[in-house]
């Protein structure tokens, strides 16, 4: 089974429960009539509606490129993301707007055992799907998968407190502290919310991925070979579970067409060591100078200018500068 068939199906699975847990909820608020439990009930709609845009987003991310889409569709799972987080806020806005006017309205609350017992076992189940997602997420590069079972996780910590608010106000009967626990999770809800509309906004903007930068840094580090002079102007960016770099690549001013294409591959292997998913490398390669011979380590160099120096190490600055000259940062 390929992948993107993996990631479909277990998709599909999530918005299955996801289903039946936001019956059971709904249940359990007509039963007890508590406007903690509708938190817990009105989140379950944004995740089943958020589950079926996930799903829908999955399946087009799997799309093979075409001419109209050359990096292919796997953008789309950000937008998916992205209107999960919006769809997040709004639940948590309405549940605040519900705990505020229950503190003026209440309403009598009945049968609260059966409601806590259905709030947990739900709680349950999320956690265990949420973990279920994230691990196959990050397993094939979803992003989609990753924001759903972080949204199910966020969902189970609510449950916790929510269950443990109310058992007190099961113990004590205190009215108040059904609107009070709304508000607390609606304002948590609304908090995660946020934080995944982040997320994915900086990756549809193409913001740099420091963290993906950094892992193929090391790499380079590791596995740097003497007739890397230097690398630059290194960008990356992620559609679905390709990720696409691009970056100048110095070399010995002498070497033909055919070693450039070979030193070329070998970077893209070091690069593609650290990734499981495919990694499509675009390197434009610059002839060095005499400049360069200062901080240059190439043994078999027989057209050496001057005598070595010192090496410039590869960092994180070095490698994204943008330089026209690719000189303006020898050391």
């Amino acid at each position: 089974m390929t992948e993107e068939k993996i990631k479909i199906q277990v998709q599909r699975r999530i918005v299955l429960f996801s289903v039946l847990l936001l019956v059971g909820k709904f249940i359990a608020f007509f039963v007890t009539n508590s406007v903690g439990i509708l938190t817990d009930a009105l989140e379950s709609i944004v995740n089943v509606t958020a589950g079926f845009i996930s799903l829908y987003s999955i399946m087009v991310a799997a799309k093979p490129r075409d001419v109209e889409h050359p990096y292919g569709h796997g953008k789309v799972e950000l937008i998916s993301a992205s209107v999960e987080g919006i769809l997040i806020m709004v639940a948590g806005g309405a549940i605040c707007f519900e705990g505020i006017r229950r503190f003026f309205f209440p309403i009598q609350i009945t049968q609260l055992d059966v409601g806590i017992w259905i709030v947990a076992f739900a709680g349950v189940v999320n956690y265990v799907l949420g973990m279920y997602s994230i691990r196959l997420g990050k397993r094939y590069t979803s992003v989609a998968l990753v924001a759903g079972g972080k949204h199910l996780q966020s969902d189970t910590y609510s449950s916790v407190g929510l269950v443990a608010g109310l058992l007190v106000l099961y113990w004590t009967g205190i009215v108040w502290i059904d609107s009070a626990l709304a508000l607390l999770f609606g304002s948590i809800i609304l908090y995660t919310g946020i934080q995944i509309l982040r997320g994915t906004v900086a990756n549809l903007i193409d913001k740099a991925d420091v963290r993906v930068l950094k892992q193929i840094l090391e790499e380079l580090v590791m596995n740097r070979q003497e007739d890397w002079i230097d690398i630059r102007n290194m960008k990356v960016l992620k559609y679905g579970k390709t990720v696409f770099v691009d970056c100048d690549l110095t070399l010995p001013w002498y070497y033909n067409m055919r070693r450039g294409h070979e030193v070329c591959e070998r970077v893209a292997e070091v690069i593609a060591m650290k990734f499981m998913s495919s990694v499509r490398l675009s390197i434009h390669t610059n002839p060095c100078t005499e400049l360069y011979c200062r901080n240059c380590i190439f043994g078999e160099c027989r057209n050496r200018c001057h005598p070595f120096v010192r090496l410039n190490p590869f960092t994180l600055d070095r490698i994204t500068a943008e330089t026209e000259d690719g000189q303006s940062l020898l050391g």
